[in-house]
């Protein structure tokens, strides 16, 4: 409220900030400290920062993330945190310490993930738009399963200084939202170059907001035959194709190209992930950053170390450093680690041949291969889980922005589904006006699920 308060007071100096009172909530893996301008308690405004693990439950970040930091500049009132896969690994939000998020289409359905949190929030109405990260698919893979619209941007468009971090090379914090325009308007908001982030790039930000409303003539969609998949659930399968006829009513050419390298998207993604996470975790021994039952001295450092680690780390957290540490050890690190990279290289390659070589504005495939599953279907089978993201790794492999968008619903029981599209490198501008042309001649499809009391 205080927040809220500091808004009103800027509108009546006359300022006109773009996202003036919206009230946005933010994926528990973004730092949010101290406000000086909303003076509280020594935890700050931003409260605790634990992406979900026993490791930070008492993190208080002493700093915000530069994603965060421009929503409240933008004049957005971040009202809280949302749940997620143990440090955003998961496709499920079941691998949280603070227990599942729900799906709000049906309560005893996954909500997916990583950002599971923040797209059910966003599907409930608790909050018009929320940020997530996304490594491999965790904000495109939950908001295809929650019915509501994510962004992944180019990688280097939105400044991971902030994001706590899982695989560097791959993360990337973007919106969730329930339509094409207010994902534009989050975008302009949160992307643009940060000193403190090496990796952010240095673009022009357009008003994408705007631009969105413009149809691409002659638009032309590039679908993978490997998109097709028998794999696919039956209900995704229709609704797929009947996206590419909504497409095709519109004027759009439909490109078929041959993409055999998402088959092997995810091999190399859960080497190239893990490995970066095996690092990057490295640093979370339980004595610092905020864990409040530390294990008991033992005989030795390492002896601590193992214990601390071991009642900190939840089971899917364990399994992944545990692979990132084996494919990076010697006599490892180049039949798998190098060869991963190769194949990222290649992936890269094949959506570049479909852009350039045969002249597609995007590229069109299935969010993910299934709805919504159950509550425990999955978590006893590591490989079907990995499975979900199928279509969504590759993207991040190669650096490209993707967004997923509401297409319509599976039957019995009804479900949303989404497609996603895939631009060239910092063209988030022609995602937006395809995606754009797809929602206004599919209304249907951002229906919200029924709530009750």
């Amino acid at each position: 409220m205080r927040a809220a308060m500091d808004v009103d007071a800027r509108v009546a100096r006359g300022e006109r900030p773009p996202l003036a009172g919206v009230p946005i909530a933010l994926k528990d893996n973004i730092c949010v400290g101290p406000d000086l301008n909303v003076p509280g308690d020594a935890v700050g405004y931003g409260g605790f920062t634990t992406c979900a693990s026993k490791m930070l439950e008492k993190f208080a970040s002493p700093y915000t993330a530069t994603a965060a930091q421009r929503l409240i500049h933008a004049g957005a009132v971040i009202i809280g945190k949302t749940n997620l896969d143990e440090f955003a690994m998961g496709s499920s939000t079941e691998n949280s310490a603070f227990g599942p998020t729900r799906n709000p289409w049906d309560l005893s359905r996954v909500p997916g993930g990583s950002s599971g949190g923040s797209a059910a929030a966003v599907a409930a109405g608790i909050v018009p738009a929320a940020l997530g990260s996304d490594t491999g698919g965790s904000i495109r893979q939950p908001a295809g399963l929650c019915g509501v619209v994510g962004v992944k941007p180019t990688y280097g468009r939105v400044s991971r200084y902030g994001l706590v971090a899982f695989a560097s090379s791959l993360d990337q914090i973007g919106p969730l939202t329930h339509n094409v325009t207010d994902a534009a308007l989050v975008l302009e908001a949160i992307c643009g170059h940060d000193e403190h982030d090496a990796t952010s790039a240095d673009k022009h930000v357009p008003r994408w907001s705007q631009l969105a409303e413009m149809p691409i003539e002659r638009l032309t969609l590039g679908v993978p035959r490997q998109a097709r998949s028998d794999s696919n659930h039956p209900e995704v399968a229709r609704v797929f194709e009947e996206a590419i006829s909504t497409f095709t009513s519109l004027g759009a050419r439909i490109v078929d190209v041959e993409m055999p390298l998402i088959d092997h998207g995810i091999a190399a993604y859960y080497i190239v992930a893990p490995a970066e996470a095996s690092s990057n975790l490295a640093r979370f021994d339980g004595l610092r950053y905020g864990r409040s039952d530390r294990a008991a001295p033992g005989d030795d450092l390492f002896d601590v170390y193992c214990r601390n680690r071991s009642q900190g780390f939840g089971p899917e957290v364990k399994r992944r450093v545990m692979l990132g540490t084996h494919v990076l050890s010697s006599g490892y690190y180049d039949a798998y680690y190098t060869t991963a990279l190769k194949v990222r290289r290649r992936i890269l390659a094949e959506f570049s041949a479909a852009f350039v070589d045969l002249g597609c504005h995007c590229v069109l495939m299935p969010a993910s291969p299934s709805p919504a599953f159950g509550i425990g279907e999955k978590g006893g089978d590591p490989l079907a889980m990995y499975l979900e993201d199928v279509y969504t790794v590759g993207v991040n492999l190669a650096g490209l922005p993707g967004m997923t968008i509401p297409a319509g619903f599976a039957n019995s029981p009804k479900l949303p589904v989404g497609i996603q599209l895939v631009a060239p490198a910092f063209d988030e501008e022609t995602m937006l006006r395809a995606a754009r042309m797809f929602e206004r001649a599919s209304p249907g499809a951002t229906a919200r699920p029924p709530l009750t009391a």
